[in-house]
């Protein structure tokens, strides 16, 4: 891989002065949206989206391109000598990375990613994504998401590849900024917005997208809630890609993500690969992200396993206290 684009690590200078994050700014975030862009190219090429005949851990049939994509990623760590361990949802085990030349900062770091995130919306051309979390420390797991997790990572890949960066480092700011990327030249990255935020009330739209949908079939409480949607003329939102409808709420500055657990069943969000990095950037662009059994925030209990999993509901702070009543009471 080429250097790192020196426009990137300029602005990640002005977010991250202190010397304690040196590799931080200047080598994992850069490196690691080189790769976003990498996919982006890798998609565009990918005139055909088939099965391979191979499944992940967890059972998921793999596509052609959830393998190319993880294989930039896992290129994009090898060469940040601070990544000293890394899983994905493709390849759900927590491993030391290989050994190599330790940093002169010290600095440490774990990867826990989602390569392509949207296999069942890729065949039809929709904007699918890429969700990275990064840990401060030799694990992800174990650790406390709130503190542990510092920064996260979206890739966006539709008619334009774009990514939305979230940086929440003890002693700095809280930030959320968002590039655009050229996929024929990675390294010329342009800052669409230097700040991401969800905008507070009165709302001149108001966005609803409920996922596994179905479920309100079951469960009256959240056929209620799709009901009041409904009659409050909310507009929804939905494309199946949970990359897709977080990233339409922060450019909206509205919108309210709900996918349910009924009865028991039904999580299908991994914690580590999904939950806790959307948390993140939520968070950081003033929002909540909560598990909607119980109304807990996600980034409140750690993750034990790699295979943890659970619901989602994220949006505007007031939206998701709204549901939390009307699903948990």
């Amino acid at each position: 891989m080429s250097p790192p684009g020196t426009g990137l690590v300029d602005h990640l200078r002005s977010l991250l002065p202190l010397p304690d994050h040196t590799e931080l700014r200047e080598s994992v975030i850069p490196t690691l949206i080189e790769s976003i862009a990498g996919i982006a190219k890798v998609l565009q090429e990918s005139h055909q989206v088939s099965q391979v005949g191979t499944a992940n851990a967890f059972g998921d049939d793999q596509l052609n391109v959830d393998v190319f994509s993880e294989k930039l990623i896992r290129s994009a760590i090898a060469n940040c000598p601070s990544v000293v361990a890394a899983s994905s949802e493709e390849d759900p085990v927590e491993r030391a990375t290989e050994p190599r030349k330790t940093t002169s900062s010290g600095e440490r770091y774990a990867i826990a990613f989602d390569p392509l995130d949207g296999s069942s919306i890729i065949a039809p051309n929709w904007t699918v994504g890429t969700i990275i979390g990064i840990w401060e420390g030799t694990t992800a797991l174990g650790q406390a998401p709130a503190s542990k997790q510092i920064a996260a990572i979206l890739g966006v890949y539709g008619p334009r590849t774009t990514a939305i960066v979230a940086l929440r480092v003890p002693g700095s700011t809280p930030t959320i900024f968002e590039v655009a990327l050229s996929a024929d030249v990675p390294l010329i990255v342009f800052t669409v917005r230097s700040e991401v935020k969800l905008a507070p009330p009165p709302y001149a739209t108001r966005y609803f997208a409920p996922a596994n949908l179905r479920a309100a079939a079951d469960d009256e409480r959240y056929m209620g809630l799709i009901t009041h949607y409904i009659k409050e003329k909310y507009t929804l939102r939905y494309s199946g890609g949970l990359v897709p409808d977080v990233i339409h709420m922060l450019v909206k500055g509205h919108g309210v993500y709900v996918s349910p657990v009924v009865g028991g069943k039904g999580a299908k969000l991994r914690r580590l690969y999904e939950l806790c990095p959307i948390a993140l950037i939520i968070e950081c662009a003033g929002g909540r992200a909560v598990d909607p059994v119980d109304g807990t925030d996600i980034l409140s209990r750690a993750v034990e396993n790699e295979d943890e999993r659970g619901g989602l509901l994220c949006g505007n702070a007031d939206e998701v206290e709204f549901v939390i009543k009307s699903l948990v009471g």
